[in-house]
């Protein structure tokens, strides 16, 4: 039987299997009944469909009822990796399957960098099991390395993807680019209590910023309708761990006396004092030392 031969709602059930055990590694039967709200029956032969199309895909496991992804998985479908992060940024939507149409009339900002699938596969299966992952990973210091990292999380930085995860190299919790992975498989071995999220105190850590317009800009309202601001400020709460990217992609002025220029970075950070705490506070445009040693201009 051919893809192409099943109906369009027949696709969507059997792309959301193929979806949950390629980024979750397992899928409960009433997962795709609660997901598209059909009965007992259809799911049972939505489950048989999938199972003839790819025999090799998955594996029920009568003691948990689920069924699991098996070593030789290969999607049935193309999930674009884009879109399967936004998608599990935002839950799933109706037309799980449907090709992306662009607009003639409304654009999107072009994309340079594109995590692979089969990536951000490992990295979803390994946070959603709270299991290792083997991996070669290439850094900008040190180059080509072997490590092992238990990740828990996927942030989009505003051009690029990163996974937070436990380096067991560095004995820490880093950032690491998605792009940058040569490799990763789950490698099976058992995790610590200090290596899962609720142990990374800087992403546990959620500290307030107090974004102004610039006070160099002469026309100053402009910024403050772009961001809805209320008596001239927008406070937002944000993650220590991923505070310094927040501030890089919106171009905001961290500097001690707003020395940077008002044109590209059209807003500042009031309470520059909470640059002690995130963790990656050289992102934040204009950050030195000197900083966050007197009150802000």
């Amino acid at each position: 039987m051919e893809l192409s031969s099943l109906s369009f709602s027949q696709r969507q059930r059997l792309a959301f299997i193929d979806f949950c055990l390629q980024y979750f590694g397992q899928i409960a039967r009433g997962d795709l009944i609660q997901h598209f709200s059909t009965g007992l029956a259809s799911g049972s032969r939505d489950f048989t469909l999938y199972k003839e199309l790819a025999p090799n895909n998955l594996q029920l496991r009568h003691q948990t009822k689920l069924y699991y992804r098996t070593e030789p998985f290969t999607p049935l479908f193309n999930h674009d990796p884009e879109e399967a992060l936004s998608r599990l940024c935002n839950g799933f939507g109706d037309g799980f399957t449907a090709p992306k149409r662009p607009s003639d009339i409304c654009f999107d900002a072009i994309r340079l960098i594109h995590p692979k699938a089969e990536i951000v596969a490992t990295l979803m299966r390994a946070i959603g099991q709270q299991q290792v992952i083997s991996c070669e990973y290439v850094s900008l210091s040190s180059g080509i390395s072997q490590r092992e990292l238990v990740p828990h999380s996927l942030v989009n930085s505003g051009h690029r993807w990163h996974v937070r995860a436990f380096d067991r190299k560095s004995s820490s919790f880093r950032d690491f680019v998605c792009t940058r992975f040569i490799r990763a498989a789950i490698a099976g071995n058992a995790t610590e209590n200090a290596e899962l999220r609720e142990a990374d105190l800087s992403w546990q850590n959620i500290l307030s910023l107090t974004l102004t317009p610039h006070p160099k800009l002469m026309n100053p309202l402009a910024i403050e309708l772009d961001y809805n601001m209320t008596d001239s400020k927008l406070t937002i709460q944000t993650r220590a761990a991923i505070a310094g990217y927040l501030l890089q992609e919106w171009n905001v002025d961290c500097s001690h006396s707003s020395q940077l220029n008002e044109k590209q970075y059209p807003l500042r950070l009031e309470n520059t004092e909470v640059l002690q705490q995130i963790e990656n506070s050289l992102l934040a445009p204009g950050f030195t030392l000197s900083t966050v040693k007197g009150p802000s201009a």
